[in-house]
């Protein structure tokens, strides 16, 4: 068996798929993208594939650290979602040649379902009641919100009150017995971090996320040690490289996404890493159902798993949403909170490849808004 063909979908509202094909009819999907910069990571698997054609497929590790090392430039968002994407159609792949889901070949399920959460919003806090009770009602244990819009450099006392506002009338929603993971999203310099945390450690948060930008990793050390509250990060980390400073700095829970960090190959051992430090696993994943289904593989075989993300009614999802381009929606059925195992092999789930080649004839252009101050200067998005 070998690949014979990598097609790649620009799909709304702002996603990109990737599908393998063997020569014996053998099909694999995945979804390497970069939330605004699709069309880079397009390019970049247009060009991966030149190596992978004609290969093996269920050479799935040789070939990840070949597409991952043997460019000899290594690492960044583009590079490594296009790894992720075309990694997750190889376990698909290899799921369906060996008649097994992906997390049988993981070494098999230590769980028989898995929690999700739903996400409310909070940059504004008007329809943030209705959002959570709709959630709720709808059997979710827990959700998670942003903790502001644009914020100050040094947050200031009317900015500290509205989030602890925010996160107080989700708690009061919630009550004790489900969770509210907050998002500070890099918005937040530490000084403002150190500030707010303190003042939201009443309300018991699941996690705070993101409490700097990436780039301020540096700093994790000293939030971890002044917080009462778990910390969290990981959306902008792409290895287990990436992750070993933030866990070192004792942070309690590692967020890797299915299509940024190097795919279902690079997260189960990010996993494993997080583990050694008592970190817990909680994939980004604002995304689409491959990344989700590719996500939910790992956690079903991973035991330091907390809780998963998906992007079911999320703002983002205007043009389509998560079951537009699946042709059985039972995968991402949630009931009381969470997803339930299946045996279906590879990933999953079957994608409606025609609704995904339409969609790919209209395409998109989706670009994250750019933020400014009062001043005029750059604000974080």
């Amino acid at each position: 068996m070998k690949i014979a063909r990598i097609e790649t979908f620009l799909v709304p509202p702002r996603w990109l798929f990737c599908r393998i094909e063997t020569d014996d009819g053998v099909v694999g999907w995945g979804e390497p993208v970069v939330e605004g910069r699709a069309e880079v990571v397009r390019a970049a698997v247009d060009v991966l594939a030149e190596y992978l054609t004609g290969q093996d497929p269920l050479r799935i590790q040789d070939h990840w650290q070949v597409l991952t090392k043997g460019g000899f430039y290594r690492g960044g968002p583009v590079l490594s979602s296009a790894v992720a994407g075309l990694d997750q159609a190889l376990w698909d792949i290899a799921g369906k040649t060996y008649g097994a889901p992906v997390h049988a070949l993981l070494g098999g399920p230590v769980r028989d379902r898995v929690r999700v959460y739903a996400w409310v919003g909070g940059d504004e806090p008007a329809e943030l009641s209705e959002q959570i009770t709709a959630q709720v009602e709808a059997g979710f244990t827990a959700v998670k919100m942003n903790a502001a819009g644009a914020t100050s450099p040094v947050v200031t006392p009317a900015e500290t009150a509205a989030v602890v506002a925010r996160v107080a009338a989700a708690r009061d929603l919630l009550g004790p017995h489900r969770d509210v993971a907050v998002d500070f999203h890099g918005r937040f310099t530490a000084a403002s971090t150190r500030r707010v945390l303190a003042e939201l450690a009443p309300l018991h948060p699941l996690f705070v996320e993101e409490p700097v930008v990436p780039d301020h990793g540096h700093l994790l050390p000293g939030l971890v040690a002044a917080s009462p509250v778990p910390l969290a990060t990981g959306e902008r980390l792409y290895s287990r490289t990436d992750f070993l400073p933030a866990l070192t700095a004792g942070i309690a829970v590692v967020q890797p996404d299915l299509s940024h960090a190097g795919g279902i190959s690079e997260v189960h051992r990010i996993a494993s890493l997080a583990e050694t430090y008592d970190a817990q696993l909680a994939p980004h994943c604002p995304l689409g159902p491959i990344a989700l289904a590719a996500s939910l593989q790992v956690a079903f075989a991973t035991p330091n798993f907390l809780i998963q993300e998906q992007s079911r009614g999320i703002h983002y999802n205007k043009d389509a949403d998560l079951l537009s381009y699946v042709v059985d929606p039972e995968p991402f059925r949630f009931v009381d909170g969470h997803a339930s195992r299946g045996d279906a092999p590879g990933l999953g789930i079957t994608v409606d490849e025609t609704a995904v080649r339409a969609a790919d004839r209209t395409g998109h252009a989706w670009r994250n808004p750019v933020w400014r101050h009062p001043d005029g200067s750059f604000a974080e998005w």
